[in-house]
C-alpha cells in the first residue's frame, strides 16, 4: 500500500479532520518554499537524530524556520551527543526516505523505538503541516490530532524548548 494512503486511512479511522496539498517532490524546507509554501508558517521541519551510540533515535518536530541547537536539545533529553541519523536508519526505523521525514512515520515503527520530540512552541497549534510519509504532498492537521496519531501507536513523546 502506498505510504500516504496508509496515513490517510489512519487519520480517517481516528476521525481526524485534515487538508492535503499535493505538490512536486520537495526534499527540504527551501524546496517547499519555492513551491509557494513560504507563506505557510504552519509547516513543520522534521529532523531524524540519533545519539552517539546509535541506541536512541529521536524525531524532532519544530516550526519550519527554527534553528535547532543540538547541544541544548541533548541536555534537555539527557542524551549523549546527537547527530543526524543515516538514510539506512531512517528506513530501518520509520520506512521513510530522505526528504519525507515526518512524525507520521511512527505508523511504520512497529517497535515504538523512535521518540518524538515536539518543540513546545507547536503545542496546541490549530494547524501544522507535515508530509504524509511521502514528500509529494503536505497534510495539515491540528497539533492535538497529530499527537493523538502518535499516541495511538505508543511512541514516547517529549516536549522541549528548541
Amino acid at each position: 500500500m502506498e505510504q500516504r494512503e496508509k496515513v490517510f486511512r489512519k487519520l480517517d479511522e481516528l476521525n481526524i479532520l485534515y487538508e492535503v496539498i499535493n505538490h512536486p517532490a520537495a526534499f527540504t524546507i527551501e524546496e517547499l518554499n519555492t513551491l509557494g509554501f513560504d507563506a505557510h508558517d504552519d509547516v513543520a521541519k522534521n529532523l531524524f537524530l540519533r545519539d552517539d551510540r546509535g541506541k536512541n533515535h529521536y524525531l524532532v518536530v519544530v516550526q519550519k524556520d527554527k534553528k535547532v541547537d543540538l547541544k541544548k536539545l541533548r541536555e534537555q533529553l539527557g542524551s549523549t551527543k546527537l547527530g543526524f541519523a543515516s538514510e539506512e536508519r531512517l528506513w530501518k526505523y520509520l520506512q521513510l526516505t530522505k526528504g519525507a521525514v515526518t512524525p507520521l512515520g511512527v505508523i511504520n515503527d512497529s517497535t515504538c523505538s523512535v521518540v518524538v520530540v515536539f518543540d513546545k512552541d507547536l503545542v496546541n497549534r490549530q494547524r501544522i503541516g507535515v508530509h504524509p510519509n511521502e514528500n509529494t504532498s503536505t497534510v495539515f492537521l491540528s497539533f492535538n490530532d497529530l499527537k493523538r496519531v502518535i499516541e495511538s501507536y505508543g511512541n514516547k513523546i517529549i516536549y522541549a524548548d528548541v
